[in-house]
């Protein structure tokens, strides 16, 4: 019973604690999906193919990298714990790193693509390194999948909040510092943003507490860890999900800078409350704000949507009507502002929900994993899962860079019809077409909310006998 009360259980402040680290989090992730193509191709000067050929590579071997970090997070031993060390570990260097990679060498063109390789790598290598951990903690906060949905809801309230500031005042920051130089302004803005970054991730470690243990008696295996995982039927179709629902979501986001600079505008500029929108750098700024809004909105909804409608199917209902939506980003006019803002807020709304689904469903797998194997390895569970993460997001960062090489675009160019219908497809069409075929294939999850109670049941009666 006292290892019940233990693990039930988190106090809101701890809540609001480990939702600063993916608050830190988005500081870099919003920024390298959203803006770091955008940086690459028009700033830093490469080709979209290099750039999307870049992403593809390391990407791939950051996706290889993920389980690595999981397993050497499951083996960590400290007086911190096994997660919560990286936070504090790893901290500083993502500052460093984070400034690095929007820098801009004074090299020649091979020279600056071989920069950009190295320090990219090195940089997702560092993410990795702090996210892997960050993410797994939240498998051993509380036992509870109840409780662990609504921790869920507070980290991706953390996240959208990180994603907020991003999109509203990034782009802002790099103007502002740049002081008339673009490049200056990338590096400048990385380096304020990485250091409030440092210091979430700081908070987060400082306010949380590991309670969920593994089994006394488990020892160390990887050939089990690895056996246990690719027999874990609900995660292995959730890794399906998240890998298509990831490519979706990441291919629009980088095209969105894309279709405000060279397609949706009004010639006259707009009004928006007492602002004046009259630039491209003012219209993404906008989108991307009111998107993080609405994110936001709809995360914190994620407890209410899951109580009445179980996980699984509030899942495939935001999904689905929101591809739905998506679709119509395609026969927009480039003037029709309110429609476009309108649903961007409506769509970011509905998909809010999405994300802190998806990872409160790993910890559910992790769960089944124990109860089914009498074995814990969140770590590898949550880096695998992340590995799918990744796996998307190469794909997509990949399909953009070469979807636009393909459709004729040149930075800082007059943009061809066809460049013009490629960019609508990008953000329309394609993402939703592949946002269905992720709901298509979460219909097949196994896990409803009557089994994960058994299933807590069970284990915790395991613990409380050993």
């Amino acid at each position: 019973m006292n290892e019940k009360k233990s693990t039930d259980h988190i106090p809101v402040r701890e809540k609001i604690g480990y939702a600063m680290g993916d608050a830190a989090s988005c500081f870099y992730w919003v920024t390298f999906s959203t803006f770091l193509m955008y940086f690459y191709t028009d700033v830093y000067g490469l080709s979209a193919a290099a750039v999307g050929t870049m992403f593809g590579v390391s990407r791939l071997w950051n996706s290889v990298n993920d389980p690595i970090m999981g397993i050497l997070a499951d083996r960590t031993k400290s007086r911190h714990g096994k997660f919560r060390p990286w936070l504090l570990w790893m901290a500083l260097p993502m500052v460093i790193l984070g400034i690095a990679t929007f820098t801009t060498p004074d090299f020649g063109a091979r020279g600056k693509l071989v920069y950009a390789y190295v320090i990219y790598n090195l940089m997702m290598m560092g993410y990795t390194a702090i996210n892997i951990p960050y993410s797994a903690l939240m498998g051993v906060l509380t036992s509870n999948p109840q409780e662990r949905t609504t921790l869920a809801s507070f980290r991706f309230a953390g996240a959208f909040t990180g994603g907020l500031i991003i999109n509203a005042f990034l782009l802002k920051l790099v103007h502002a510092t740049g002081g008339g130089n673009e490049a200056t302004g990338w590096q400048r803005a990385m380096g304020i943003f990485g250091v409030i970054a440092a210091g979430l991730f700081l908070i987060a470690f400082f306010t949380t507490k590991e309670r969920v243990q593994p089994p006394k008696q488990q020892k160390s295996s990887l050939k089990s860890d690895m056996k246990d995982l690719f027999t874990n039927v609900p995660w292995l179709v959730i890794q399906g999900v998240a890998i298509v629902f990831l490519i979706g979501f990441a291919i629009r986001n980088s095209t969105a800078l894309y279709y405000f600079k060279y397609f949706a505008a009004d010639e006259g500029g707009m009004k928006f409350l007492w602002f004046n929108v009259d630039s491209h750098a003012d219209y993404i700024t906008l989108f991307l704000t009111l998107g993080a809004i609405g994110s936001l909105t709809g995360t914190l909804m994620t407890p209410i949507f899951t109580k009445f409608m179980g996980k699984k199917l509030s899942f495939i209902i935001l999904g689905c009507i929101s591809a739905s939506l998506t679709f119509f980003y395609y026969i927009l006019p480039a003037n029709a502002l309110v429609p476009i803002f309108g649903l961007q807020v409506l769509i970011s709304f509905l998909m809010g929900p999405m994300s802190p689904i998806i990872w409160s469903i790993y910890t559910d797998c992790a769960d089944f994993s124990e109860w089914k194997n009498n074995r814990r390895a969140t770590g590898l569970v949550m880096s695998a899962s992340t590995f799918a993460q990744g796996l998307g997001w190469t794909i997509a960062g990949v399909a953009s860079g070469w979807l636009l090489q393909g459709f004729g675009y040149v930075a800082n160019q007059d943009q061809t019809p066809l460049t013009i219908k490629g960019i609508l497809l990008m953000m329309s069409i394609i993402p939703a077409v592949l946002l269905l075929l992720g709901m298509i294939i979460m219909a097949f999850y196994p896990l409803n909310e009557k089994k994960m109670k058994a299933i807590e049941l069970d284990l915790l009666e395991r613990r409380a006998g050993e």
